[in-house]
């Protein structure tokens, strides 16, 4: 094995290295943003797999990169390019491919079309290798006070709006047809939920890099979908599982320094075979569960 990666591994469980380390600001507020993003990620995740969105959120967050490759370039703060770039992006998204037949190509047309610009921003920035290498992977220690105070605000407001207008949402998202035949308005949900899509992913990218964002907004959704189809338990679940997978993973990265990405999409996909594992024979236990009251109906000798 290689050596590099057996000492990464060995250093993943220096429980003595990760409780020094625990002592510095920086690392506490590591930990805080990752809580934060874990509790947004689980919270729209299930709404994301609900309406087949997933394609969107790999969309939106490779265009975050794109507005962060700006920023670098003009010299304002990469987070805010970074979010401006996903809302935007999201609401071409929730514009353009509104119809679910056109909705992956236009996510992969938008996308092609960003990715581009991003290679050429980043061409024509400054030569801050860390930085762009940061874009794509993620850099959570640097959150710092600013950065987390904007997250606790950013989660505040997203969970607050999402709370609001959770209800016909999730009808719009389950039967479109049928909601939009009953008043709701389907196309101006479908814009805020991308808008709260958008900026959760913008912070995601900050910390899991624009890589591997499914690992939280996705994975831990779909984990809990394997386990319930109810939605209330279904995000409480998923919850859990970002939370377990975003602060998980940043304590594991401490004391090898390995990029946080790296344990937090390795736990979100141990979760998911999981649960995914655990599917069946709970399947089965429900339907044995229920085969007696076919059996013995009521009324009958």
């Amino acid at each position: 094995m290689n050596q590099k990666l057996t000492d990464a591994l060995t250093g993943a469980f220096d429980f003595h290295t990760t409780a020094e380390l625990l002592s510095f600001d920086f690392v506490r507020q590591a930990i805080i943003a990752a809580a934060l993003l874990g509790l947004l990620a689980g919270a729209i995740g299930p709404l994301i797999v609900n309406r087949q969105m997933s394609f969107a959120v790999h969309g939106t967050s490779e265009l975050s990169l794109t507005g962060a490759a700006a920023a670098l370039l003009v010299g304002v703060g990469v987070g805010t390019g970074a979010i401006v770039g996903s809302v935007i992006a999201a609401v071409m998204f929730g514009l353009l491919g509104s119809k679910a037949r056109e909705r992956d190509s236009v996510i992969a047309v938008v996308m092609s079309f960003g990715l581009g610009l991003s290679v050429l921003f980043l061409w024509l920035g400054p030569s801050r290798a860390g930085s762009k290498f940061s874009l794509l992977t993620g850099q959570v220690v640097s959150v710092g006070n600013g950065g987390l105070t904007s997250l606790t605000l950013c989660t505040i407001g997203v969970l607050a709006v999402l709370a609001f207008i959770y209800r016909p949402l999730l009808f719009a998202s389950t039967d479109p047809q049928v909601a939009l035949a009953r008043g709701v308005p389907v196309r101006a949900l479908s814009v805020v939920f991308a808008v709260l899509l958008g900026v959760t992913a913008a912070f995601g990218v900050q910390i899991v890099g624009a890589l591997l964002v499914l690992s939280l907004l996705i994975t831990p959704a779909a984990a809990a979908a394997q386990l319930t189809a109810a939605p209330l338990r279904a995000t409480a679940l998923s919850i859990l599982f970002a939370e377990i997978a975003a602060v998980g993973g940043i304590l594991l990265s401490l004391a090898p320094g390995v990029p946080v990405s790296t344990f937090i999409t390795a736990i979100s996909f141990a979760i998911y075979l999981i649960c995914r594992l655990a599917a069946k024979p709970l399947r089965t236990a429900r339907r044995g569960a229920r085969s007696p009251a076919r059996e013995n109906p009521v009324g009958t000798g």
